[in-house]
């Protein structure tokens, strides 16, 4: 696995320029758009309480039971929505996070934006926001905890922000300062434990309309922003030099692929709190689909994100009826739990599959 990334970077150990060329990438993204509607209609299903009969009666306005009808309209498609469109969001965070530091492992999570949204979040829940204002308050406070995390960051690396090496260390820093400042607050206010763990980890329960009402016009501005920063972000990934000899200022493009980032980052994470391994994981999967040119991999890991988060709040309730069936009646499993488990089980095969190689 490597630590830098250039014109024949690799991706998870293997090498790009020896899997592309042969790819059709509108056949892949097309094969990901079918994915993305599997895994939305895999976690429509997935629910409790309701039959795939009753599920496509409501859908379909046939003749159903009122409390069906509710459920699917006003319960599971607004989540499933926002577990779409957070995935994409943190998708393309990541992707140009990697791009722009230049640096395979760099991830929302180790560069202060995800901790600084998780901690504004935990602070307007503690403050009682939520009781009043929910969920636009909470949205707002977390997405302004996240671009403090990134200006944090930003302000401590001083000269050292053209160094991505020193970025990333400076990044991991400041997010443990921030992850001691949400245990501080959890501290504090022992009475909303639950709620603040469901901000740590990451659920998609409870989410509705106004909670897609709120993301999906930031998570599609940014997410445009963020495609129109291809050209730029492959000029950076092939190192300053490079980007120089083509016209481009590499610290203010490097500046506003972070800010697109942050954006992104926060608005996610304001919506379904903490995913873990979201960022770090799928813009290798999409990386290997697509290959190296940022111009179709951008949208493809999108696409890749949704499919993975979607499909993680299906099995997050698979296995929440499981236990249900087991006698556990009040137990749900959140969907970062399963992103964060299978997430961390990717890493420690790439490991182990490396460790072995000569």
């Amino acid at each position: 696995m490597t630590l830098t990334n250039g014109s024949a970077a690799t991706t998870f150990g293997t090498p790009r320029a020896a899997r592309t060329g042969r790819r059709r990438p509108a056949l892949v993204l097309g094969v990901l758009l079918l994915a993305v509607l599997l895994a939305a209609v895999t976690d429509l299903a997935a629910g409790r309480a309701l039959t795939v009969g009753e599920l496509w009666q409501a859908l379909t306005g046939g003749a159903v039971d009122p409390v069906a009808r509710h459920l699917v309209w006003r319960v599971r498609l607004p989540r499933v929505l926002v577990a779409l469109g957070a995935g994409a969001s943190l998708g393309l965070a990541g992707l140009i996070l990697q791009a722009a530091l230049r640096n395979p492992l760099a991830a929302p999570e180790v560069t202060g934006v995800t901790p600084g949204a998780v901690l504004g979040a935990v602070a307007a829940t503690g403050a009682g926001l939520a009781n009043w204002a929910s969920p636009a308050a909470v949205m707002i406070a977390a997405v302004a905890g996240g671009c403090g995390g990134a200006g944090l960051l930003w302000l401590l690396t001083g000269r050292a922000r053209s160094d991505p090496a020193s970025m990333a260390v400076y990044g991991v820093l400041v997010s443990a300062a921030l992850g001691g400042l949400t245990a501080v607050m959890l501290l504090a206010a022992p009475g909303e434990l639950g709620s603040f763990v469901q901000w740590m980890v990451g659920t998609t329960e409870a989410r509705t309309w106004q909670h897609w009402t709120l993301l999906w016009p930031w998570a599609l501005c940014w997410g445009v922003v963020a495609c129109l920063t291809a050209s730029p972000l492959m000029l950076l990934r092939c190192g300053e030099r490079v980007a120089e000899a083509a016209g481009l200022v590499p610290a203010r493009a490097r500046g506003f692929a972070l800010l697109c980032a942050v954006a992104l980052t926060a608005g996610a994470v304001a919506s379904v709190g903490a995913l873990g391994f979201v960022g770090l994981v799928v813009p290798h999967a999409a990386l290997a689909l697509l290959g190296a040119d940022l111009r179709i991999a951008l949208p493809g890991v999108a696409l890749t994100g949704a499919v993975a988060v979607c499909g993680a709040d299906a099995v997050a309730q698979l296995v929440s009826r499981a236990v249900t069936a087991w006698g556990a009646e009040h137990l749900s499993v959140p969907v970062g739990a399963v992103t964060t488990c299978v997430g961390a089980l990717v890493l420690l095969f790439v490991a182990r599959r490396h460790a072995v190689e000569p």
